[in-house]
């Protein structure tokens, strides 16, 4: 499971803008994530009850809302926000390249994990990756001009994220994990129905390509592989996890090509193979030297 966790989760994770191209035009993206993620608490919470897993309390119970209303409620709410106003979804898959640098310094300063430097050399040649991977769409566009407030609250969304993926390094990580992505899902709802509250769009023109990717967000992402995040980040590290979150903008572009017919030059191609191999060495073990003493 160890070795074949993160190949599900990049190519699962990395359909979330994909989908969400395909549902906004018919919904309105607030709505849209309120519906996901209260079905994908109401799934897994049966998946719990069924299993028997007893329901977190006291300060368990509010870390893992507040996880759940950083991880799927604001950097969800918060990214889409700021695309639909203006942020180019290429610059934003960029700002969520930044994410495993901003847990590598989280996770040294805060946790005290140790990083190799190979670690952090590999977290480099990745975000290097992702860079060449979207520079053509980024100066394709021109000039861009976006609000200040759009641009802080894409920059808010990452570490929205980040700060959710650290949590899951505490005292919640021993919990079970179906009731575990109930009470989150629940906390990220919370956060998507206030934004629609706020926001007042309630477009839903229940459209098939509506329910069909509402079907994908809530199997594929919110049950599928943010369960997996969960998991790899409990048993492998925040830091070692959130590195292969270099992959997901490079393999949506392929994704983009294969499914839209965006076109890919050669400089996108090379990217992606420094992000996948900066990926590989900054998730490479350290294998402890054994200690030589004198006779």
């Amino acid at each position: 499971m160890l070795a074949i966790a993160p190949i599900l989760f990049v190519l699962t994770w990395s359909t979330g803008f994909i989908v969400a191209r395909a549902m906004v035009p018919h919904a309105a993206p607030e709505l849209i994530l309120t519906s996901r993620m209260l079905l994908s608490a109401a799934l897994l919470g049966g998946l719990a009850a069924i299993a028997r897993e007893s329901l977190p309390r006291g300060r368990r119970l509010a870390l893992h809302l507040l996880a759940g209303a950083l991880l799927n409620g604001v950097y969800l709410c918060t990214s889409w926000w700021a695309i639909q106003r203006g942020m180019p979804a290429g610059i934003m898959s960029l700002l969520g390249a930044l994410q495993p640098l901003v847990v590598a310094i989280a996770s040294f300063g805060l946790l005290g994990e140790r990083l190799a430097g190979r670690a952090w050399a590999g977290l480099g040649i990745g975000l290097l990756g992702v860079v060449l991977v979207l520079a053509p769409l980024l100066m394709r566009g021109g000039h861009i001009s976006v609000p200040l407030f759009v641009a802080v609250g894409a920059v808010a969304s990452i570490l929205a994220m980040a700060a959710g993926t650290m949590i899951q390094r505490g005292s919640i990580s021993g919990d079970p994990m179906r009731v575990s992505g109930a009470v989150q899902n629940i906390g990220g709802a919370g956060v998507a129905a206030l934004a629609t509250v706020l926001l007042g769009d309630y477009r839903w023109d229940g459209a098939l390509a509506l329910w069909l990717g509402l079907g994908w967000s809530v199997l594929g992402l919110s049950v599928g592989a943010l369960s997996l995040l969960v998991w790899m980040t409990r048993h492998q590290g925040a830091t070692r996890v959130s590195a292969l979150l270099l992959l997901v903008p490079p393999l949506a572009a392929v994704e983009a090509w294969i499914l839209f017919g965006e076109r890919l030059v050669p400089m996108q191609l090379a990217g992606f193979a420094l992000a996948l191999g900066g990926v590989l060495l900054a998730r490479l073990k350290t294998t402890p030297q054994p200690s030589s003493s004198c006779t």
